[in-house]
């Protein structure tokens, strides 16, 4: 099996003409935080959305957990969480049904305590019998990641996740993402943030304008450009060449 848990070979993704994904190669080893970060437009969600199967790429080889996601994709969907911006619950159900509907799907067997520790961990027990349409912002993406957590999934997938979460949820989150990397898991984060992708990851992919401009450790991004004093210097002496 491929030391790698994500890889991305010449990924195109055009939308009516336009291209957000413009052959982006990059791979991530498996056990590590990687992040992945990039102006606006860079095709940072149209390529975490194709690695989890929600978009089909125009052209490209993309291959989570050791299967093509074109050509496997019930295979890399059960392999892998994807925590959107924005998580789309299902408004009419409560959180607990959300985790009960997870189990089901991913045939997890006598998640009861995982998920009761899960729902302390993000202080959503006082919420288990809301319905999701009750729920902020912030209690909405607790949700999500408490689903994305229960199945223990090989490969998890971040968009923007500290969007609404309180500094006690924050800490969780990324004390859960370094202890799920160890556990062997590979975790890709996309943020805006460089003070969370310093805090938590070993390894960075930089997008602009739909195209790779970095893919490596933190310490090769930064040996890159020696003269830099901040990840935020060299992201920027990246993206404005």
């Amino acid at each position: 099996m491929s030391e790698a848990a994500i890889e991305v070979i010449d990924f195109r993704k055009e939308y009516a003409g336009t291209i957000a994904a413009d052959g982006i190669s990059f791979s991530l080893p498996r056990g590590v935080v990687g992040a992945l970060i990039g102006p606006n437009g860079a095709g940072k969600t149209t390529t975490m959305r194709s690695l989890c199967g929600v978009l089909r790429p125009t052209s490209g080889t993309l291959r989570v957990a050791g299967f093509d996601v074109v050509q496997h994709p019930l295979e890399v969907k059960q392999r892998v969480a994807y925590v959107p911006d924005d998580p789309p619950l299902f408004e009419t159900l409560t959180v607990w049904e959300h985790i009960q509907f997870i189990a089901s799907a991913y045939g997890v067997a006598n998640y009861q305590a995982a998920a009761e520790e899960l729902l302390g961990q993000l202080e959503l027990t006082p919420k288990r019998n809301a319905l999701a349409s009750e729920l902020s912002r912030g209690m909405r993406q607790k949700v999500a990641i408490a689903c994305a957590y229960l199945h223990k999934p090989e490969v998890m997938f971040f968009d923007e996740p500290l969007t609404g979460l309180d500094p006690a949820a924050i800490r969780m989150l990324k004390e859960s993402m370094r202890a799920r990397a160890a556990a062997g898991a590979t975790v890709l984060v996309s943020s805006h943030l460089l003070a969370l992708v310093e805090d938590i990851c070993q390894y960075l992919i930089i997008l602009c304008r739909g195209k790779c401009l970095f893919s490596g450790t933190l310490a090769e991004a930064r040996a890159s450009h020696p003269d830099a004093q901040s990840l935020e210097d060299v992201f920027f002496r990246f993206t404005e060449k």
